[in-house]
């Protein structure tokens, strides 16, 4: 029988740990309109810690409740042991609209610890096969992500939360972030401060290159300024144009001559230029 109680709000405590942030964002401000108009419709899911009711399910529907002075929520109370909490908690948020990358890597990180201490309950490691399953597996199930989706949104977790915060605001891709995630704290402060200092994040080569150099204890500020200084190939603008408008030019040009031949003659077309402003500045 499920127990649903209207619940005082100055009596309910925040997920202790949560990775997962505020943010009065769209989904929020709808939420609220719709409080506001047919109150809760679905009640928050609670379980008692030390004679208070913390929200494993339900933090947004109760601050909107605190932001229209509502007193009370109704709320689903539930026993549950600190591993099940957390499942029930990191699957609950990441069914909202939008995710941050730091968000998700710090919930599986969460979700997959939290089922490693369940290990020895045979439903939750093993498949209908009797095949036992990894932790990775089991959260690939549940999810839209695959095993090694999965592990990679983990290893951000070992990023430091300057570079991590670039990830979340999309400065940093997320598959150079995952490369950068095996540097050591103080490679990565370094990574950070040349960021600082020119504004150029690493391409997935460059975070490989970094990554390998890492692991062979050959990575300092120097080789670290030479390789994210490099012109990445998505920054290099280029000129096109159909291949048979040159060859109606210089139908005897060879095609690997056509770069030669093309640069060879914007030269001496600009010099014809600057001869003819010459003639008419007299």
């Amino acid at each position: 029988m499920i127990n649903i109680q209207n619940l005082k709000l100055n009596n309910l405590v925040p997920f202790e740990g949560s990775p997962f942030e505020f943010r009065e964002d769209e989904g929020f401000l709808q939420l609220y309109d719709s409080i506001s108009e047919n109150g809760v419709i679905s009640p928050i899911v609670v379980c008692e810690r030390n004679g208070q009711y913390e929200i494993v399910s339900g933090y947004r529907r109760a601050e909107a409740c605190k932001r229209l002075n509502i007193d009370v929520i109704p709320a689903i109370i539930k026993e549950l042991s600190r591993e099940q909490a957390i499942v029930m908690h990191v699957d609950s948020n990441l069914q909202r609209d939008k995710i941050l990358p730091s968000e998700k890597a710090f919930g599986y990180k969460m979700r997959l610890d939290a089922i490693k201490k369940q290990g020895s309950r045979s439903d939750l490691t093993s498949n209908q096969a009797g095949r036992k399953l990894e932790s990775a597996d089991i959260i690939a199930n549940e999810t839209d992500d695959s095993k090694t989706q999965v592990r990679r949104y983990i290893r951000l977790t070992f990023l430091i939360p300057e570079i991590l915060k670039l990830v979340d605001e999309e400065r940093i891709a997320f598959t150079p972030a995952v490369a950068l995630s095996y540097l050591s704290p103080e490679e990565q402060h370094m990574v950070h401060k040349f960021y600082e200092e020119v504004e150029a994040t690493p391409s997935y080569s460059q975070a490989v290159e970094l990554k390998n150099l890492s692991a062979e204890g050959k990575l300092n500020e120097g080789t670290i300024t030479e390789i994210m200084s490099r012109e990445k190939p998505n920054q290099i603008e280029y000129f096109k144009m159909p291949f048979e408008h040159l060859k109606k030019v210089a139908p005897k040009i060879r095609d690997k001559d056509f770069e030669k031949f093309v640069i060879k003659a914007c030269e001496y077309y600009y010099k014809v230029l600057q001869r003819q402003k010459d003639r008419d500045s007299r």
